[in-house]
């Protein structure tokens, strides 16, 4: 999904400690350093930590903070992420006018009208995958998390979904390279993986050309092959990004909200009672642990932010999470509330790098709660979840259910 240039890890480390316990709930934290000073400035990176609602999505809105981490006086080590998008370009990465151009090529694929036509689709999917689960107890990330969502965008870009089992390390390490801090393992392994997911879809782009077909894939090399619209490399880079994106945040969603509900259970009650919730339900889940925690922007020109005074060439690292439980901007926001009717949260950006698969995540999401709340009233967690080491993208690597 389409937010932003890579943020960096190391301006929260001090702040929430290495410990795991920081990481799993880190809103306490943010809490404290939101009434001790909404924003923070970390001189050795000259990057300001925004926490309020309202600031937040001031940055995300403004067209002059760039997505471009190259433009920071300071520059962060990032693992591999700026090695592969330097010989990539992304729209990840990108400001317009090249934003907009790759931007308006893909997004008609995923206007809300578009995508609701998959609805019945997605929702046989859904049936499909829950009739092939062990009655006594699942996975919910093996059975549906991971499947639901990446057997959509397959068949959206036309990728083979029989070569599915072979996506998930590839997008899980080279989504990590959005991660700072890492080991010069995670540099090797997403470098890697990296590489390994370019092969592949190097050989499903050559096939394609060879035979079009009616999918995304074929329109993209149709653009392609009119020469200014799309270049060979921006060919690659959009298709690497609508593949992992299209499925890497959707996965987080389904386990992080299903998580969500179980262990506030008068709110999955309250589902299971009445499946139409599952709308409101998403939206909650996403503004209360969303699929991706931070983003960052970089200033292109002097500017004001919640009083600061930022000055071109300075980062800022926008925490989504804090951001999503403002309570200036959402009443009792540490409560699961899945009637709540402000639903208006940052989970996918805001501005132009607005989640261009905001509505394909919704509907996925909302398929499976709905399908999971009505076929399993009792479900409950068999064990506690287990995290993915990721930072920036949230998420489970393991959610164990029992049924």
């Amino acid at each position: 999904m389409d937010q932003t240039a890579p943020p960096n890890r190391t301006a929260l480390r001090s702040i929430l400690g290495a410990e795991h316990e920081g990481w799993v709930d880190p809103h306490p934290t943010y809490h404290r350093m939101r009434a001790e000073a909404p924003i923070h400035y970390v001189p050795e990176l000259d990057e300001y930590v925004l926490l309020r609602f309202e600031d937040c999505e001031r940055v995300l809105r403004d067209p002059s903070m760039s997505s471009d981490s190259s433009r920071r006086n300071v520059q962060v080590r990032i693992g591999a992420t700026q090695a592969t998008a330097g010989r990539v370009p992304s729209m990840l990465f990108m400001d317009p006018p090249d934003h907009t151009r790759l931007r308006k090529l893909v997004s008609k694929a995923f206007t809300p009208r578009t995508v609701e036509r998959l609805r019945p689709h997605v929702a046989e999917l859904v049936d499909q995958m829950l009739d092939a689960i062990d009655p006594s107890g699942f996975d919910l990330i093996e059975s549906l998390g991971y499947p639901l969502p990446v057997t959509v965008i397959c068949e959206l870009l036309g990728i083979p979904t029989a070569d599915q089992h072979r996506f998930g390390p590839w997008s899980s390490a080279v989504s990590r390279m959005l991660d700072a801090d890492l080991t010069e393992d995670d540099i090797q392994a997403g470098v890697l993986a990296f590489m390994e997911i370019m092969s592949y879809l190097d050989g499903i782009l050559e096939e394609r050309r060879a035979h079009p077909r009616d999918d995304l894939l074929s329109a993209l090399i149709a653009a392609e092959e009119e020469g200014d619209r799309l270049s060979e490399e921006e060919l690659r880079s959009t298709v690497l990004l609508l593949f992992v994106a299209g499925h890497e945040t959707t996965t987080n969603l389904i386990g992080n909200g299903i998580t969500a509900l179980l262990r506030h259970r008068d709110q999955w009650e309250r589902l299971v009672a009445d499946p139409s919730l599952a709308p409101g339900a998403v939206e909650e889940v996403l503004r209360f642990d969303g699929p991706v925690h931070l983003t960052g922007r970089t200033a292109t020109v002097t500017s004001e932010v919640g009083g600061v005074t930022v000055e071109p060439g300075q980062g800022l690292l926008v925490l989504i999470a804090a951001a999503n439980r403002d309570p200036a901007r959402f009443p009792d926001p540490d409560r699961l509330d899945i009637g709540r009717t402000d639903t208006h949260h940052l989970a996918f950006s805001q501005g132009m790098h607005y989640c261009l698969g905001a509505a394909l995540a919704r509907l996925e999401g909302q398929e499976a709660f709905k399908a999971l709340a009505t076929r399993f009233p009792t479900l409950d967690l068999a064990e506690d979840p287990v995290h993915r080491d990721h930072f920036v993208l949230r998420g489970y690597r393991a959610v164990p259910l029992r049924t």
